[in-house]
């Protein structure tokens, strides 16, 4: 499994119905914590005052991650995600925790 640094940024398109949009952000916190106990999200923060998120995801690939993961999301249409791979840093104070 390889870790990955994701941000991601939601802009819904402005003629989307309201009532639209409240179903797909419900329908995204359920797909949200469904992919956390399945092990493929594994951290997630917004940076105050920001409409963007930060985690930290995990896939077998990032091909894997973009159609299997992140392209589950209901508001995945809508959203653009920088994805970084990442490997472990051999100073990692909580790599000995692993």
């Amino acid at each position: 499994m390889q870790d990955f640094l994701v941000e991601i940024t939601t802009a819904v398109p402005p003629e989307v119905p309201s009532e639209e949009v409240d179903r797909r952000r419900a329908a995204e916190a359920v797909r949200a914590r469904e992919l956390a106990a399945a092990g493929k999200l594994f951290r997630l923060w917004r940076p105050i005052g920001e409409k963007r998120s930060i985690g930290i995801w995990r896939a077998g690939s990032e091909a894997e991650l973009r159609a299997d993961v992140l392209g589950t999301l209901p508001l995945w249409p809508w959203m653009t995600a920088v994805v970084t791979p990442l490997e472990p840093h051999p100073n990692d104070p909580g790599a000995a925790s692993h």
